[in-house]
């Protein structure tokens, strides 16, 4: 077990707006009621995932918790790494270039998916503490071949979310996109803390090498 790396990085599309229903709100039944007033509870995937995390860790009243409770509630489809799509994990590496490294990648995928040469997307950077001592598998590629699979995420997903069933506060690992770089996969909403927003970067990458440009953007 050790501690995540502090601060932790972690890039979301620009497009996604920084501020939420959950910032803005003082209490869970207050919480409640706005989500089904807005339409959130109308995602019946949203709805399944909010119900599957106790009110404990439910995150609101603080500046950037929408950004946290998004990263639990909206899944990319199959899931990622370390979570299925039953809820999601908040993503974060030990520098913005391992960050965008992996941001990079499922850009790439993405590109590789719709047959266009090239993509670019702009995305703002945010830092936070994440609380806690994660289960630490740095550097152990040999000892979790299929966790560390770069092709599939069965294995890992079932192992991570064997970890999260037993109360784990997520997972560290070695970047699979940067070979100097570290990742988290924190499982409890309220263990992300301290978030800062901070420069914003535009990313290309091209479908057909794993060249990613990366740019500071002035706003």
């Amino acid at each position: 077990m050790a501690p995540a790396p502090r601060p932790a990085y972690r890039l979301i599309p620009s497009q996604f707006p920084p501020i939420g229903l959950f910032d803005t709100v003082a209490t869970a039944a207050d919480l409640a009621a706005v989500m089904d007033l807005v339409g959130w509870t109308n995602d019946r995937l949203v709805a399944e995932r909010i119900a599957r995390l106790p009110q404990s860790e439910w995150v609101y009243g603080t500046p950037n918790a929408s950004i946290v409770m998004a990263a639990f509630l909206h899944v990319a489809p199959g899931g990622m790494r370390f979570n299925s799509s039953d809820l999601g994990a908040w993503y974060a590496s030990d520098d913005i270039r391992a960050a965008a490294a992996e941001v990079g990648h499922h850009l790439r995928r993405e590109a590789s998916a719709r047959s266009i040469a090239t993509m670019s997307r702009s995305y703002r950077t945010y830092t936070a503490t994440l609380l806690g001592d994660y289960l630490d598998i740095r550097g152990q590629q040999t000892n979790y071949p299929d966790v560390y699979a770069s092709d599939r995420y069965d294995a890992s997903q079932r192992f991570g979310e064997e970890l999260r069933a037993s109360g784990g506060a997520g997972i560290l690992y070695s970047s699979l996109r940067l070979r100097s770089g570290t990742n988290v996969a924190a499982f409890l909403p309220h263990h992300v803390t301290d978030i800062v927003q901070g420069d914003h970067f535009e990313i290309a990458v091209s479908a057909r090498d794993r060249t990613i440009t990366i740019r500071k953007l002035s706003l």
